[in-house]
């Protein structure tokens, strides 16, 4: 099995996001695992006129929110099925296109520079950061805007042997990470569950040089 046919067989049984979330509005941006729970659009701070990537873009509905708010935004998923279903929901927009291809390839042959470049539960977490951070500052103006967001990790593990790897590190790792590729500011929060019982979610944010 190739990493796109793994990423076909999750897509099968994604669920549908909600059509409006408890504040009856369509569009939203949502960093946790939980609905309607955890930092907005602010983490980027003006997003008006702003480009936009979001790596491993999925359904596209957070991608579509940015949009909404005046962004100029492209999705990058390696699962055609997504690309096709965000295309299909949110392909009316205006400034918003979803593109299949693998997250490095994507930006190896991409000739743009990004005002936002970001990842919930996506790419990021399926990536060789080694490879993948520099790349990302590489294609960000001065002063944009990286942010990511997965589960937190105690201690660093990469998980690996299938078609499919994760590199799930804690805050400190990702901080010293993200400064060795030329991001400045790094900041990481841990956003509690709203049950307690639950995880958290790790989300970190960094600023290029």
């Amino acid at each position: 099995m190739s990493a796109t046919q793994a990423w076909e067989r999750y897509a099968a049984g994604a669920r549908p996001r909600r059509q409006v979330n408890a504040a009856g509005a369509s569009t939203w941006l949502n960093w946790t695992q939980y609905p309607d729970h955890g930092p907005d659009e602010a983490l980027f701070g003006e997003v008006r006129g702003r480009r936009a990537v979001e790596l491993g873009s999925g359904s596209g509905s957070n991608l579509a929110h940015l949009a909404t708010l005046g962004a100029v935004c492209t999705g990058v998923d390696l699962a055609p099925s997504r690309t096709a279903a965000a295309t299909t929901t949110w392909g009316h927009l205006p400034n918003l296109e979803f593109v299949t291809a693998d997250a490095v390839d994507y930006l190896t042959d991409c000739q743009a520079a990004f005002d936002i470049v970001y990842s919930i539960f996506g790419a990021v977490w399926f990536t060789d950061p080694v490879i993948l951070l520099p790349l990302v500052c590489q294609h960000m103006r001065s002063g944009g805007v990286f942010a990511f967001s997965h589960l937190p990790a105690a201690t660093p593990s990469v998980t690996s042997g299938g078609v499919v790897s994760k590199w799930h590190y804690p805050a400190d790792q990702w901080s010293n990470m993200l400064a060795a590729a030329g991001f400045q500011d790094v900041t990481t929060t841990i956003i509690p569950a709203p049950d307690t019982d639950k995880p958290g979610t790790l989300v970190v944010r960094a600023l290029a040089g």
